[in-house]
């Protein structure tokens, strides 16, 4: 099997994750600046099989996409342009932020390194991958 590959996109920082090959595991991959995350993604998918990329989806509590999705649609417009082969699959980021901070703080993390953006980010985009591969277990 391929792995799979979750991001966590920001205007500035991009957390990254990746799944083991046998998709089981989610572990965070990188964090990397915005506009290098194209490059990373084509460099990493030259030397491991990915068979998905799982984009974090900006919503708001009342489920309409929230202010962030302007920024992440031409991002989505170029992943797309730059790996037309590859599915996307979009998965619900609601509260992936607040549960890296916490998962930050039950992993005993201290103060500095909780307002490391950078870990936040990589987190986040585990979760997201953690929670897309939860969901499609449960779906057989």
């Amino acid at each position: 099997m391929a792995r799979l590959l979750a991001i966590d996109y920001g205007r500035k920082r991009v957390g990254l994750a990746v799944s083991d090959p046998m998709q089981i595991i989610a572990n965070g991959l990188d964090t990397v600046h915005a506009k290098d995350v194209l490059d990373y993604l084509q460099k990493y998918m030259e030397t491991e099989e990915v068979e998905c990329i799982v984009v974090g989806y900006p919503k708001q509590l009342n489920n309409e996409d929230s202010e962030s999705m302007k920024y992440l649609k031409p991002f989505l417009g170029q992943l797309k342009k730059r790996f037309p082969e590859m599915p996307i699959e979009m998965v619900d980021e609601r509260f992936t932020s607040k549960l890296a901070f916490q998962t930050m703080i039950d992993g005993g993390m201290t103060k500095k390194q909780r307002q490391n953006k950078a870990i936040i980010d990589q987190i986040s985009a585990t979760i997201i991958l953690q929670s897309y591969m939860e969901a499609k277990r449960n779906m057989f």
